[in-house]
């Protein structure tokens, strides 16, 4: 394992001593350079495309999956297609890292397009967290392709965030969620310079009772640009909702577009969306407290962003 995917993986908070221990696929610059199964997880290549399957048995418990992925140099375009198969009533932990690294001049990408199918009454938390890396002139791509089945009465819960260093990505999940499922989704996106970052949601409650809460906080600093666009689609009698906030400085530009369709008489959905620099209040307090103002600003976004 290179030196450069060691610190990739401490930055996205994906240690090697614990998914050395279970069940994991590591993948390095396009490949995959090692993988293990457990007794109640099995993980293989999959056919005709670059990527894995992952079975996780019905019934099963406490089982943690690790699958990071690594790109450590540029003139990479690395791209993987994984499948998660998760039986009734299993809960597990999926865990995601990612991270691109150049340092020369060419460009750094990885592309990812995740399917999960959730059996009845499984629950899945899937925590994603990409950065890049290196001090080359190199454009560092990530660009993450989310489709979702929640079965009845499962529950999907994703936690994603963007820490940094990402010069372009382009983020995309569709899902739908059968009777009594549950979509949970937290978004964290952080971007500087002239970066760009633009996410879109479509998801349908397809399901009596179905359910999705989908919350995105975003920070846009120098003279970066984001997008945000939602849909919720109610197709039964079902509730959903949809926040986006974004803290923006300097000459940045966030664009927010949430969207609802109800076609159930009884679709309750609900959106929110608010975008606007830091509070000069909040910047005085902390300033009164000892702090100055760029360390101020700092502790502001970490909060915001936690």
């Amino acid at each position: 394992m290179k030196e450069v995917t060691e610190d990739i993986l401490k930055k996205v908070d994906v240690f090697k001593e614990k998914f050395m221990k279970g069940a994991y696929s590591i993948r390095e610059d396009g490949s995959c350079v090692g993988h293990q199964s457990t007794e109640n997880v099995t993980i293989s290549a999959k056919e005709g495309k670059p990527g894995i399957e992952v079975h996780v048995k019905a019934g099963s418990k406490g089982e943690t999956v690790y699958i990071p992925t690594c790109v450590t140099k540029g003139n990479i375009n690395d791209i993987v297609y994984n499948d998660f198969y998760i039986g009734e009533g299993a809960e597990c932990t999926i865990v995601s890292g990612c991270g691109v690294h150049t340092d020369d001049g060419h460009d750094s990408r990885h592309s990812g397009v995740h399917r999960f199918f959730l059996g009845k009454g499984s629950h899945v938390k899937y925590h994603e967290k990409h950065v890049g890396t290196g001090a080359g002139e190199g454009v560092r791509s990530i660009n993450p392709v989310t489709q979702a089945t929640v079965g009845e009465d499962a529950i999907l819960e994703m936690d994603t965030s963007q820490i940094g260093g990402v010069d372009k990505t382009y983020r995309k999940t569709n899902a739908v969620v059968e009777a009594r499922g549950k979509l949970l989704i937290r978004e964290r996106l952080l971007t500087e310079g002239e970066q760009q970052a633009d996410t879109e949601f479509e998801v349908e409650l397809k399901g009596e009772d179905s359910s999705a809460d989908i919350i995105s906080r975003s920070v846009a600093r120098g003279k970066s640009r984001q997008s945000y666009t939602s849909n919720i689609i109610g197709s039964a009698r079902c509730s959903g909702h949809s926040e986006c906030d974004s803290i923006i400085d300097g000459d940045a530009i966030v664009d927010a577009a949430p969207k609802l369709c109800a076609h159930h008489t009884d679709a309750a959905l609900i959106h929110e969306a608010a975008i606007g620099k830091i509070a000069g209040e909040q910047i005085l307090k902390l300033r009164s407290l000892g702090l100055d103002e760029q360390e101020a600003e700092a502790m502001i976004i970490e909060g915001f962003l936690s």
